[in-house]
């Protein structure tokens, strides 16, 4: 399914306000804000806010064939996981001035694609295949990666990395001129029995084996995702104010 984004306003048109009907607050400890009109900045700078803020973001390499049957490997930060049940991946693939990326193009196409995760290990093959390499060059192989062939899906996928993630697309959606967001559904996962651990019959991911990189802010700064800490997620009953009939209760008691 193709999804356009015809009924949004105009770049630079008027959007709703609604600011009267929201209250004034005086809250002394929320901090100085700058306020950003997205409908007046220039493209460049729209991207540089929202790079710079929403950290860090995970790396999908992904691994697709065009209609000829080249295989083409770049890596995009604007993904992530949005449902088990289906098994859903989202993939957003900007434009390009003077040509459509060969990733956008080659979904569109064969609505196939491979999902691989990206270990500190593999980051400088990782950002070989970043290069606006022709359609004729397959980055696999100008980075040196040796490729697997996949169950169900046409595309390969990359042999050293940890995890990947067969993809078939259910939606393709143009937020803007050549920009597209892919959701792909999961039908396959393949994952490197060295990362697995706990029950055989029901693994888990030990994520410090995985040693994932991230993107940050600015056009080469990365992060390896291992400072982590625990919140234990709370339960309403636990946590829900007493109402004031049943602390009165309480007290007669």
């Amino acid at each position: 399914m193709t999804l356009r984004l015809d009924d949004a306003p105009a770049r630079g048109g008027a959007a709703p306000s609604h600011d009267a009907a929201r209250p004034a607050t005086n809250d002394a400890s929320a901090p100085a804000m700058r306020h950003f009109d997205f409908a007046t900045l220039p493209a460049p700078d729209r991207y540089r806010l929202l790079t710079a803020a929403v950290l860090p973001r995970p790396i999908a390499w992904a691994v697709t064939r065009s209609a000829e049957g080249r295989v083409n490997a770049a890596p995009y930060s604007f993904f992530n996981v949005f449902g088990s049940d289906r098994p859903v991946v989202c993939l957003g693939v900007l434009a390009r001035p003077d040509r459509p990326k060969d990733t956008a193009v080659n979904i569109r196409a064969t609505r196939e694609f491979v999902i691989n995760l990206v270990p500190f290990a593999l980051a400088e093959a990782m950002n070989l295949t970043c290069v606006e390499a022709p359609p004729e060059v397959d980055e696999t192989r100008l980075a040196g990666l040796a490729t697997l062939p996949s169950v169900a899906v046409r595309p390969p996928r990359i042999a050293a990395s940890p995890v990947a993630f067969e993809c078939r697309l259910i939606h393709e959606f143009e937020s803007g001129p050549g920009q597209w967001l892919f959701v792909g559904e999961v039908l396959h996962a393949h994952v490197a029995t060295r990362v697995l651990t706990g029950n055989p019959e029901r693994p888990r991911i030990d994520h410090e084996a995985l040693d994932l990189v991230a993107r940050m802010h600015g056009p080469s700064a990365y992060l390896r995702t291992r400072d982590v800490f625990d919140l234990v997620r709370p339960i309403w009953a636990d946590t829900a104010p007493q109402s004031t009939e049943t602390h009165c209760k309480e007290r007669q008691a």
